[in-house]
Parts: C-alpha cells; structure tokens; sequence
C-alpha cells in the first residue's frame, strides 16, 4: 500500500468508531491495548499490528479490507490475487505485507505474503486469537514464540498458537550478506 493509502488508515478507522458512538477508551479496552497505544494507532503516529486491525475491524463490524482500501470485499466465491496484486501494507520499516483474499467477503482466514528486511530494527512481539502458519517462500527466518526461537529456510513451515507473544526476523542466507525474507502467512481470524 502506498503512503498515501497506509496514512489513510488510522482516518478510516477514527471516523467509523465515531459514527458507531464507540469511545477511544471502549475500543482500547476491547482490543486489549492501552488508550495511550490506541490514540497513537488512530492518529498515525504508530503503525498497526495486522492483529489489532483485525480486532478493531471485528469491533467496528466491517472487513479489514474496508480500513485498509476504504471498499468492502465483493467475491464470495473464488476471489483470485495475481502476482503483485494484493493489497500492501508497510506495517512498519523492514515489514511489509500483502493482503491476498482481501477481496473475499466473510473471510475467516486471512493469507498474507509478509516481506522482511533486517536492515531495519525488528518489531516487538504480538499476540492475537486463533491460530497461524508460516511457509517460507524465499530467505531464512527467525520466528520466535514465547521464549522459543525457531530458524526456518525457504521451503519449511511452521503451525504454532498465535495467542503466545511471536514475531518473525530475517536471517542472512550467508555471513556478511544482508537479510531478505518471504513468507506466506495464514492467520485464523
């Protein structure tokens, strides 16, 4: 997603909130973040885990899609994402991610093709609902979850409990190489 899109965001996401009559310190509760981190997701000034905009989607009784492009989904039978269509999101430096079944009403996975680059600081761990699986399609990468750190190369996949605080790094195939990583990954909403 461009900038001008990924800014768009927090705007869509303040404007539904205030047409349903649901206050900042109501949604922060119901996301299980603070009202402070929760002000700073709407006014732009932090980037939203793909997890809280799943919450605050689910919260405002829309689609995902619809924060991140301003259109609901239309397919409800085979929507089909070609080669570098899916909609974009710079979640934040080094970690960006394509939305591929945006367009398929009632979704209750969400697939997602992640990109990482380590020349950029790592993001602090998450947690969300449901379950998820990683598939790495280019790279290596470091997941961790809880306290356990687990190396994938490309072609390794992992199922784990997304409820447990994981974050995902990219690894230099190589000393002394910079790190890139691609995986497909399948969120249980």
């Amino acid at each position: 997603m461009d900038e001008k899109l990924n800014a768009q965001v927090p705007g869509r996401i303040k404007e539904l909130r205030e047409i349903l009559e649901i206050s900042a310190m109501d949604m922060a509760s119901d996301i299980h973040v603070s009202l402070e981190t929760y002000n700073k997701y709407e006014s732009g000034e932090l980037d939203i885990p793909i997890s809280a905009l799943n919450s605050i989607a689910g919260k405002l009784g829309t689609d995902v899609t619809v924060l991140m492009t301003g259109e609901g989904p239309r397919i409800d039978s085979a929507a089909v994402c070609r080669k570098g269509k899916g909609v974009q999101v710079e979640r934040y430096p080094g970690y960006e991610f394509s939305s591929l079944a945006y367009n398929f009403k009632g979704r209750t996975l969400e697939p997602l093709l992640v990109r990482l680059d380590s020349s950029q600081p790592a993001a602090a761990q998450v947690a969300h609902s449901g379950q998820e699986f990683n598939y790495v399609v280019a790279g290596r990468m470091k997941i961790t979850i809880g306290s356990a750190e687990y190396i994938l190369n490309e072609g390794d996949s992992i199922y784990f409990d997304a409820t447990l605080p994981h974050g995902q790094s990219a690894l230099p195939v190589s000393e002394g190489s910079s790190a890139f990583a691609a995986f497909l990954t399948i969120i249980q909403k």
